[in-house]
């Protein structure tokens, strides 16, 4: 477990429960990324970010190290994605 005090204040069903939530938001971007001849960027890096936060959470409680890292890195490229299109929105005005 990484921080037991952190885990402690979530119920492992909880946990699981946000997990699955999480993996929704990445499986649904990686579909609209599909999908979609244009997809919006913000939209599809958002979604990968907050899909990211929550199965980070859920990694909190059931630690699996290579998970949490790509978790880690997911984010950061969803992060990445996002600051990129901002710019490419002001850019454009």
């Amino acid at each position: 477990m990484i921080a037991p005090s952190i885990a402690a204040l979530i119920a492992p069903e909880v946990a699981t429960f946000v997990g699955f939530l999480g993996m929704a938001c990445i499986i649904a971007a990686y579909a609209y990324l599909t999908w979609k001849a244009d997809p919006n960027p913000f939209l599809l890096h958002g979604t990968n970010l907050a899909g990211a936060a929550l199965l980070t959470v859920s990694l909190v409680v059931h630690t699996n190290w290579p998970s949490l890292v790509l978790e880690g890195f997911w984010a950061a490229i969803a992060l990445w994605g996002l600051a990129k299109a901002l710019r490419d929105r002001r850019s454009k005005t």
